[in-house]
């Protein structure tokens, strides 16, 4: 089930990153003396931080709600409005397959994923950065780094799903109204 639903090159992705939450996940005999290398300490940071991955998932969610709950309009005839779902890339035209779709999708989210990786190791080098020059406000860089964390995490949330979720919503009730399923 699972080859078929994720292209080889996300399976490997997915392996390659549980392999390495293993790697840092299993604790290490370290001495007091040693430090974490600033590099394994972001990756560490990115890879644990819900908000690497909160837009994605979440648009994810959105949009395959909304493209699940247009299918019943499209096996009765009706056109796809939005140019990236149809087959010619012109709005206003016959939809591409529910498994196009899907790709289409994950591989937005995958994109979604990216952008934000790329936020928070930024995020996460300008932190350290910051606790060198001003150790005594090691609490208040951290502090601030979430909160820049959170409200971009949010910021993408809303601007990639808040659409789908209303589409999504209109498309089943509209579907109930005209006996569509």
């Amino acid at each position: 089930m699972l080859k078929r639903l994720l292209p080889a090159a996300l399976r490997s992705a997915i392996v390659i990153v549980f392999t390495a939450l293993i790697g840092i996940l299993i604790p290490l005999p370290v001495s007091a003396q040693e430090q974490p290398s600033p590099m394994g300490d972001t990756f560490k940071r990115v890879i644990l931080d819900p908000t690497t991955y909160a837009p994605a998932i979440i648009a994810y969610d959105a949009t395959m709600r909304d493209w699940n709950t247009s299918q019943p309009f499209f096996r009765a005839g009706y056109v796809e409005h939005n140019e990236r779902f149809t087959i010619t890339g012109r709005p206003n035209d016959v939809a591409m397959s529910y498994g196009d779709g899907q790709r289409r999708i994950l591989t937005d989210a995958l994109v979604t994923l990216q952008m934000s990786v790329v936020n928070n190791v930024a995020d996460q080098m300008f932190e350290r950065m910051l606790i060198t020059r001003f150790p005594e406000h090691r609490k208040l860089v951290r502090t601030i780094g979430w909160i820049e964390r959170v409200s971009f995490a949010s910021f993408m949330s809303y601007q990639l799903s808040a659409q789908h979720y209303r589409q999504a919503g209109m498309n089943a009730q509209r579907a109930q109204q005209m006996g569509l399923r």
